[in-house]
């Protein structure tokens, strides 16, 4: 990537609250992944020590420093599905695929990675490929869901929704968790927000099950209408750089605990729906 393109990105930044974050990003959806030249561009460009911004982009799994295949594998090893036996899912993943964590394969078809938790600990143990989630995975089923990923998983796919689950999000800024358990929707933890639109200012919660579109907040939100998400305890605005596939709108990220980043559409009514441990999609 250009110099000046990474410098237009950082002006179009630098006077954001996390900033810093938001021109990685941006980096990253262009080239799929930071380079060392972008790092030291970014250091030099944003007045910060090179450490610092290698920090943040080896702090969050969104980012990553190598380029990735066309298929991202992501296998949870948390303490719920090391108990349930991800090790041995893991260990086979690496046979079949040929690779350990944190490799891509020679065809660049297949990028491995584990992740420390996925927020779907009783449905363990899980594997992600491409967003589509398989639980109560074992040794046996790997191959199985590999070939399908080669095939294409939204081909492939039989009944059933298998990608119906619950996440647990944090603050991209502050880092702080945004689950509110006092306001239950579908049964689960909500995702607490404040917004702003048409000079209204108030509190917004989203559903946590990923497949779910459910949403209450204290105005009603007229269609179409896009709205300025805040994060409830830093309150700064939650501003990304990439814009929904389908509407252009502004997409927000919002951190997935123990790994990954969800961008949130933030034009109501917006029905894409797609989720990518590199960049998770919800729309309300």
């Amino acid at each position: 990537m250009r110099i000046d393109t990474i410098q237009g990105i950082i002006g179009k930044h630098k006077n954001d609250k996390g900033g810093l974050i938001s021109v990685l990003e941006e980096i990253q959806s262009k080239l799929g992944y930071l380079t060392r030249e972008s790092l030291e561009a970014v250091a030099e460009g944003m007045g910060k020590p090179l450490t610092d911004v290698y920090g943040v982009a080896t702090f969050f799994r969104a980012f990553s420093l190598k380029p990735r295949g066309k298929h991202l594998v992501s296998a949870c090893v948390g303490t719920a599905c090391h108990v349930r036996g991800s090790h041995a899912v893991v260990r086979e993943l690496e046979k079949v695929l040929g690779v350990k964590p944190g490799d891509t394969t020679a065809d660049n078809e297949f990028t491995l990675e584990t992740v420390a938790c996925l927020g779907a600990c009783a449905l363990g143990p899980m594997v992600v490929i491409d967003g589509h989630f398989f639980s109560k995975m074992n040794s046996g089923k790997v191959k199985g869901v590999i070939d399908r990923a080669r095939a294409g998983l939204d081909r492939s796919e039989g009944g059933g929704d298998e990608r119906v689950f619950p996440l647990v999000v944090r603050c991209p800024r502050c880092n702080h968790g945004l689950m509110d358990s006092g306001k239950l929707i579908d049964g689960k933890p909500s995702i607490k927000l404040t917004v702003s639109f048409g000079g209204k200012h108030g509190w917004l919660r989203l559903s946590s099950l990923y497949g779910s579109y459910s949403v209450e907040c204290e105005y009603e939100v007229p269609v179409e209408t896009v709205v300025n998400f805040f994060c409830p305890h830093c309150h700064a605005e939650l501003g990304g750089s990439q814009e929904c596939s389908d509407c252009q709108a502004p997409m927000v990220p919002l951190l997935v605990d123990g790994g990954g980043m969800i961008q949130v559409c933030s034009r109501r009514g917006c029905k894409v729906h797609m989720l990518d441990l590199n960049g998770v999609n919800f729309d309300f």
